[in-house]
């Protein structure tokens, strides 16, 4: 059995996955966090990568990595624009590097942000997305930002005009600060859901959205006011999330005044948000990834490796 194998070290996962042009599968897993901190040191990040892979390879040769590799590639920066630059990515690009050079293969490079976009596409069966122009929110730790995606000139990955977001602190962080003060672990998103889960319906923070761009500073200061009053738990987590959900709405319906028709995809580890998700697929008609392949993973990256690999061989 042959396939590409693909590697991505953003800020808070080490991921690894393979794909053979219809199926695939990847592993991952978190960086470590101290308790009560707000996330990592890029050294830090860079180092817990380097210690990680040989073990994430292994887990993934256990679960059906291919016998033969015909491409290697990685997730090598950020987002696809000059100068988007991170440290923690040169643990998988290196690693990548290396093996293609020992096995004789060709190299990819791909950007994290195209990495989640295709993911999202080929968890939800929509691959042929990535044929024409969508809209697509990358939603994560560390980004908002609400995208027109359409085909690179090659036609293997996309090219995004950036529409819209935050102008301020992203929904991840928010999230995660919100988490954090309430005693929960970094990053805090998947607790954060269930701990919502048990509240009431809360009326949301009115934020105002204006060209597809909103601030969520205010509401991080509402949310420490909440705390600090000792509200229930449950309800600060509950308005911090339905902020964010009503937010990101108005932002996308603007952007279908501007693009109408256009299809809506959500990618990013805050996509897989249940309270999101049901309220974006509802108002937007929103396409969302699988969770799994929601949050941060090399699936993605596989995937337009395989492409990339195949536009050559045709060529």
């Amino acid at each position: 059995m042959a396939g590409v194998l693909g590697l991505d070290t953003s800020n808070y996962t080490t991921s690894a996955a393979w794909f053979d042009g219809t199926g695939g599968d990847n592993t991952g897993k978190l960086l470590e966090v101290p308790q009560g901190a707000l996330g990592l040191r890029q050294s830090e990040a860079l180092f817990q990568h380097v210690k990680r892979l040989p073990a994430i390879l292994e887990d993934l040769k256990a679960a059906g990595l291919p016998l033969v590799l015909t491409a290697i590639g990685a997730s090598t920066r950020p987002r696809e624009v000059e100068g988007s630059y991170m440290p923690c990515f040169l643990a998988g690009t290196s690693q990548a590097q290396c093996l293609a050079r020992t096995l004789g293969v060709p190299f990819f490079a791909f950007s994290h942000q195209q990495g989640h976009l295709a993911a999202a596409a080929w968890s939800a069966g929509r691959l042929d997305l990535l044929e024409g122009p969508f809209l697509a929110w990358h939603l994560s730790g560390g980004t908002t930002e609400l995208l027109r995606a359409e085909p690179e000139q090659d036609g293997v990955a996309m090219t995004a005009e950036i529409l819209g977001g935050t102008s301020d602190i992203s929904a991840g962080q928010l999230i995660d600060r919100t988490g954090v003060l309430l005693g929960l672990q970094f990053p805090a998103g998947k607790a954060l859901d269930a701990l919502s889960a048990q509240a009431e319906k809360v009326k949301p923070f009115p934020v105002k959205v204006e060209n597809c761009t909103f601030s969520l500073s205010g509401m991080e200061n509402k949310v420490k006011q909440m705390t600090e009053k000792g509200e229930a738990p449950e309800a600060v987590a509950r308005f911090a999330l339905e902020t964010v959900a009503r937010a990101v709405v108005k932002a996308t319906r603007q952007a279908l005044e501007r693009f109408p028709g256009l299809p809506v995809l959500c990618s990013g580890g805050v996509a897989s948000n249940s309270l999101l998700r049901q309220v974006m697929e509802q108002e937007c008609g929103a396409i969302f990834a699988q969770p799994r392949f929601s949050t941060d993973n090399a699936m993605g990256t596989a995937i337009l490796t395989w492409r990339a690999l195949e536009r050559e061989r045709a060529q």
